[in-house]
């Protein structure tokens, strides 16, 4: 594998807290809470335990064009939205179709569309289904529509892995290109899956937050009182180029993609190793592709989804790689304010991670109300100046089936 640079030019994102990558940027600094109590009758009508999610701030379909939204899944429609802001943020490069490739992750795909064409096959019979149910719910249906938007012919990877998925599509499409299988590459990843069942099955596991009357505090990454995560929705995209491509055509550039690491824990198929490993093992193939040492690093965004067993995991992890570095460094846990986009938390962190180098700044962690001992990261109420000179930071994100994934990202 070479050593070609690979630079992020564009950003988009519609999440939680926003329906733009600004907007949400800005939000996340301000320490905004994207949760909210779900205003929808089928929570009072199936009685959920849980009342509240992170949805989307602007509905994807009053963004797209009629045409188009109706012909995809609200996980398609978001990832388009967040695509079609990236493109343009990038200067909409011009490539050869060839050499242009797609790289998009979802942990789920399209539940809703197979859901509701279930009720409807149930209630109205098979003639009643539309021809474009399996085109919609299937999992690579938003990287191929993607791929159909922007004629992307190199190539239109799909990744599933749970929380980790749209992270891993970071690190395949840093690999893909440096292989010299793309000159471009739309990269990141969507959840739309705040769905009854998808609600009534987290909340069965014990998974979720269930505090009811304060949803916006509800997401609580290393807080003593943290009680669980909460679902969110959203997509985020990051438009990767070659040194040579973006350089040729003098484009922006936000921050260098240098590293990644894909590892899995082969523990438990909804459990992280509590020894941290697998996680561990991730970070360091990371800083080993970047060629960094763990000194380097100045931020980390954590996975830090604010449950009980996950939050002291991951620090039990990263305590093995940093040692007591890792209780120096400023520490951001973005869910509090997101909540958690399953498939799509990945790129909208790693986003949130590149504008942290751009800014120099690392984002506040909100709602903790006594810090955990077990989990003794520098989380703070307030964005932290990252300082000047050389930055390196790093961006986690831990899965369902023992994935772990990790990106590393330079400041320029």
């Amino acid at each position: 594998m070479s050593n070609t640079r690979i630079f992020v030019t564009g950003i988009g994102a519609t999440s939680p807290i926003g329906g733009t990558a600004s907007e949400s940027w800005e939000a996340l600094l301000a320490g905004a809470s994207g949760t909210r109590t779900l205003e929808h009758d089928w929570v009072e009508q199936y009685q959920l335990p849980v009342t509240f999610a992170a949805e989307a701030k602007v509905r994807p379909e009053t963004v797209l064009e009629r045409p188009v939204a109706k012909r995809l899944d609200p996980s398609s429609q978001l990832a388009m939205v967040a695509a079609k802001e990236a493109w343009e943020d990038a200067g909409a490069p011009e490539v050869d179709p060839e050499r242009l490739g797609v790289e998009f992750a979802t942990g789920i795909g399209g539940v809703w569309t197979l859901l509701d064409a279930w009720d409807t096959l149930r209630e109205k019979g098979p003639r009643r289904v539309m021809p474009m149910t399996v085109p919609m719910l299937m999992p690579n249906a938003a990287a191929g529509n993607l791929s159909l938007h922007f004629g992307a012919r190199a190539y239109a990877r799909t990744f599933a892995s749970a929380c980790a998925s749209s992270t891993e599509s970071i690190v395949n499409a840093l690999e893909h290109m440096r292989a010299g299988l793309a000159d471009v590459v739309i990269a990141g990843g969507t959840e739309s899956a705040i769905h009854p069942i998808t609600i009534a099955s987290f909340a069965s596991m014990q998974a979720l937050s269930r505090r009811n009357d304060s949803p916006a505090t509800a997401s609580r990454p290393g807080s003593i009182d943290r009680d669980g995560f909460v679902m969110g929705e959203g997509a985020a995209v990051l438009i990767l180029e070659t040194e040579a491509h973006a350089k040729a055509r003098g484009a922006k550039i936000y921050a260098e993609l240098v590293g990644g690491g894909v590892t899995a824990d082969s523990y438990h198929i909804t459990a992280n190793d509590p020894e941290g490993t697998g996680a561990a093992r991730a970070v360091r193939l990371a800083l080993e592709m970047a060629d960094a040492s763990p000194d380097d690093v100045t931020h980390v965004n954590a996975h830090a989804t604010s449950t009980p067993v996950g939050d002291p995991n991951e620090y039990v992890a990263l305590k093995a790689v940093f040692g007591d570095r890792v209780d120096e460094m400023p520490v951001s846990a973005t869910k509090a304010s997101t909540g958690h986009l399953l498939g799509g938390t990945g790129a909208l962190e790693a986003m949130f991670t590149v504008l942290a180098l751009r800014d120099r700044v690392a984002p506040p962690t909100i709602n903790i109300t006594e810090p955990d001992p077990a989990v003794p990261f520098r989380f703070s109420g307030d964005a932290v100046g990252l300082g000047d000179g050389d930055q390196l930071a790093i961006s986690n994100s831990f899965g369902f089936g023992g994935h772990n994934a990790v990106v590393a990202f330079r400041s320029v």
